[in-house]
């Protein structure tokens, strides 16, 4: 079932043909991760893009008081990973668990970056994400910095 939702979504969202999916699929690790299971605990280096094809997860921080800050969530059919761990190798300021029962797909990073590489349409539709994810990133810190706290929960 994993697989066929992310063979899916590859075919219909970055219009891969049939042997490109395999090639995905062939380096894709698929992992059940219970409700509150960690994907990614602060202090973990993170290794691997993860795609959702089932469930929510959150990526938080915990602040010097304990108190959880929720930086996005990724619910089916979103990409989920610390991109400053992933891109660095640094280990972890944040953490990444299940609000729900999930089914995911792991790549790791050098199976990745050789992916972008050798399908260049992959290449071309991960740098697409990347670019939309940096401008909700930005319209985001532009509406928590300018709106009202009822207009932020009407964003959300």
């Amino acid at each position: 079932m994993m697989f066929e939702t992310f063979e899916k979504y590859l075919t219909e969202k970055a219009a891969l043909t049939t042997a490109e999916v395999e090639a995905v699929c062939a380096v894709s690790i698929e992992k059940k991760i219970r409700k509150r299971q960690y994907l990614l605990q602060e202090g973990d280096v993170c290794h691997y893009n993860c795609f959702i094809a089932k469930g929510c997860m959150r990526f938080y921080r915990v602040g010097e008081d304990g108190t959880e800050h929720i930086l996005r969530f990724g619910v089916e059919n979103w990409w989920m990973s610390d991109q400053e761990s992933y891109n660095t190798g640094k280990p972890s300021k944040n953490n990444i668990d299940a609000l729900e029962h999930c089914e995911v797909i792991l790549i790791d990073k050098q199976d990745f970056i050789h992916l972008k590489t050798s399908i260049p349409k992959l290449g071309n539709f991960i740098e697409e994400l990347k670019a939309r994810s940096y401008d909700a990133s930005q319209n985001r810190i532009l509406s928590n910095i300018s709106n009202t706290a009822e207009e932020k929960y009407q964003t959300l």
